[in-house]
């Protein structure tokens, strides 16, 4: 009997070491990667499924990708160490360093730049000639931590136009608002006249010219928001440094595989990764330091 009562002692143990091994959050069994779709594609996992099996072989460890329905959830899945290395947004990086201490390791290049901007969106024949005339009109965008899809546009409105708060840009300054859930939608909301205007990076209407072939002449260019570093490839604060090393050479040596960079651009538009640090978001910390006040991370 006492023989009987150490085995199940012993393997009870072996069973928690096992579930604390799996758990690790330096060194996880499964390493889980968060995306968040620019476009409202429905394969966005069947396409990067090739780029977590390259990363997987790579490490000798299994890679899991992990499509997130908004970047707010891929923030909170990262502070839960639910998600490791996560595809966020500059805002979104901003957020989760400040509240999961999130470290960036990488950006995108896009168009040989590391900085994009923002775009209005406008119906060509709607009349709208100015930011002035925004006033009265529904705004769509995809996400309220999305950097070029709303905080620097928010931000750039409020200031623009003395306005105090979130709430009054949106439901004083606009008509209404469209939360569309991606870029894509965003811009086809204007195009099919449920939304005015459009806030989204640029120029979002490449992603949209083959199934709408005439889109870049129904939808035009207002204006342009200041430079905005590009999104990043980030990493929970508890892994591992060796591990956030390979990790990020590997995804560097991407550059010269042809095959792994046309899947970041499939997903993202991303051309190239480079290196990347914390002080390249200050800029959008400090607009965010302004533009907390008007609004709780708790409404995100």
């Amino acid at each position: 009997m006492k023989k009987l009562y150490s085995l199940v002692l012993i393997l009870g143990l072996a069973l928690v070491l096992a579930a604390c091994g799996s758990n690790d959050a330096s060194n996880p069994d499964t390493l889980v990667i968060g995306f968040v779709p620019s476009s409202d594609s429905d394969t966005i996992a069947e396409t990067v499924e090739p780029l977590a099996e390259k990363l997987g072989e790579e490490l000798d460890k299994k890679v899991e990708s992990k499509v997130m329905t908004s970047y707010s959830s891929l923030v909170e899945a990262m502070g839960a160490n639910q998600v490791h290395v996560g595809f966020v947004p500059a805002f979104g990086y901003v957020l989760a360093s400040q509240e999961y201490d999130v470290e960036v390791i990488l950006k995108s290049i896009r168009y040989g730049s590391g900085t994009y901007k923002a775009q209005y969106l406008v119906r060509s024949d709607s009349g709208i000639e100015s930011l002035e005339d925004l006033e009265g009109t529904v705004w769509a965008y995809g996400d309220q931590l999305s950097t070029s899809g709303y905080l620097f546009p928010a931000n750039e409105l409020m200031e623009q136009f003395d306005i105090e708060t979130a709430a009054d840009l949106e439901s004083g300054f606009f008509k209404g608002t469209v939360q569309s859930g991606s870029h894509d939608n965003s811009a086809l909301a204007v195009y099919n006249g449920e939304a005015d205007v459009a806030t989204t990076f640029d120029d979002v209407r490449t992603n949209l010219e083959e199934e709408y072939p005439d889109i870049m002449d129904k939808l035009t260019v207002l204006d342009y928001t200041a430079d905005i570093p590009n999104d990043t490839i980030s990493v929970t604060a508890d892994l591992d440094d060796e591990l956030v090393q390979k990790i990020k050479d590997i995804f560097l040596s991407f550059n010269d595989d042809d095959e792994m960079i046309q899947i970041m651009n499939d997903v993202y538009n991303w051309d190239a990764i480079s290196e990347a640090s914390d002080e390249e978001y200050d800029v959008v910390r400090k607009t965010y330091e302004k533009f907390r006040e008007n609004i709780s991370i708790d409404d995100l």
